[in-house]
């Protein structure tokens, strides 16, 4: 049965957070794969940029699954992925223009894959702070936690971008 996020309980709200991640984390995977097949030098810099999303995606999973073990333990969740209705922090390709003709592009190649991650963490970032002012109490302390990683999350890209380009930071993040 489909269910919106505000629906759902703490512990199934947690569920699909780690749903989410791995989700994300696949995703990045195959962006990934697929630009390392391009061989060129911009879509081999796009491919490392969603190598270290994927990478990040997945640790954000285990403190995930480490926070679903200490509040849970074991208890099984019959929530399913396909469950939610709600599609939060979807990577979309189109999001930073990742295939932009190189003549016209304003933006170095990592900083196109940047603004993918950057658009997919923005959007659940601002998803979880809204739940979590309209939630009851009870689904306050998991919305605040994922909002928080999502915060951090928006931190590291932006740091990313502005490691490689500090001269292009502020435009990277806008």
């Amino acid at each position: 049965m489909r269910r919106t996020l505000a629906s759902l309980n703490p512990q199934e709200a947690l569920h699909v957070a780690i749903f989410i991640e791995e989700r994300n984390a696949g995703i990045y995977h195959r962006f990934a794969g697929m630009f390392t097949e391009f061989r060129d030098p911009d879509s081999l810099e796009i491919a490392s940029v969603f190598w270290d999303m994927a990478v990040e995606e997945r640790r954000h999973s285990t403190a995930l699954q480490e926070k679903y073990q200490e509040r849970y333990g074991n208890a099984g969740c019959a929530l399913t992925e396909e469950d939610p209705q709600d599609m939060i922090e979807v990577p979309r390709l189109d999001d930073g223009d990742v295939f932009a003709d190189l003549a016209t592009a304003q933006d170095s190649a990592r900083e196109r894959a940047v603004k993918v991650a950057l658009a997919a963490e923005q959007s659940a970032q601002n998803y979880y702070s809204r739940l979590a002012e309209q939630t009851k109490d009870t689904h306050r302390g998991v919305c605040t936690t994922n909002s928080l990683l999502w915060k951090t999350d928006t931190w590291l890209i932006w740091r990313t971008c502005s490691r490689h380009q500090p001269a292009r930071t502020r435009e990277c993040i806008e």
